[in-house]
């Protein structure tokens, strides 16, 4: 596909169907994503791939725990609660592959003051989030759906403590990698007048 069409053609997809992503595919993904732009080309990303089911459920049984504990805080009834943490397993759980991706700062610029030592974080956080692109872009031009779920922003320390991570591992996102099993409605797009302005 070239890129335009690739571009266009990417969808959120939360079904997948049962096939295994081979790890060959997943690493075309994961060498497609370290071809992103980063800061000071420090290169800060990094990613865990998961398709183990033993650690696919730890990990989403920990963040489904946490969850719980956010949505009682919130006055979410049970039965709601009930209804968010099923899918919130299934989706995790079931999903062929995993890719955590987080950030580290070693590597980056270290600055005495305050408000450039943030605005590095920024830029390792920026490089990520590039990196993510990159990689739901590859995935669909492979065929592959993918989502880009925000769940290890809420829990970074569980996320880490389930999968063995150090504590320099920033978590930014957990996207489910799959065979699509539906095909997902085109999104409604703003109008690009009014989102950007020509100076």
């Amino acid at each position: 596909m070239k890129i335009p069409e690739v571009l266009t053609a990417r969808r959120t997809v939360r079904f997948y169907k049962a096939d295994p992503v081979p790890a060959g595919v997943l690493r075309t993904l994961l060498e497609a994503a370290t071809e992103a732009p980063s800061a000071h080309n420090a290169q800060p990303t990094r990613f865990i791939a998961i398709t183990s089911p033993e650690v696919k459920r730890r990990l989403a049984e920990r963040m489904a725990r946490r969850w719980r504990r956010d949505l009682e805080r919130s006055g979410t009834s049970e039965a709601a609660i009930q209804v968010e943490l099923r899918f919130s397993l299934r989706r995790f759980s079931e999903a062929p592959a995993l890719i955590l991706v987080g950030y580290t700062m070693e590597g980056m610029d270290v600055y005495p003051d305050r408000a450039r030592r943030a605005a590095e974080h920024v830029m390792a956080v920026q490089s990520a989030a590039a990196a993510v692109q990159n990689l739901l872009l590859a995935a669909a031009a492979a065929g592959l759906g993918a989502c880009w779920c925000c769940a290890p922003l809420f829990c970074p320390g569980i996320v880490r403590r389930a999968l063995g991570l150090p504590r320099a591992f920033t978590p930014q996102a957990l996207l489910t990698i799959g065979y699509p099993a539906h095909t997902p409605p085109v999104p409604p797009r703003k109008p690009l007048d009014s989102i950007a302005t020509f100076l």
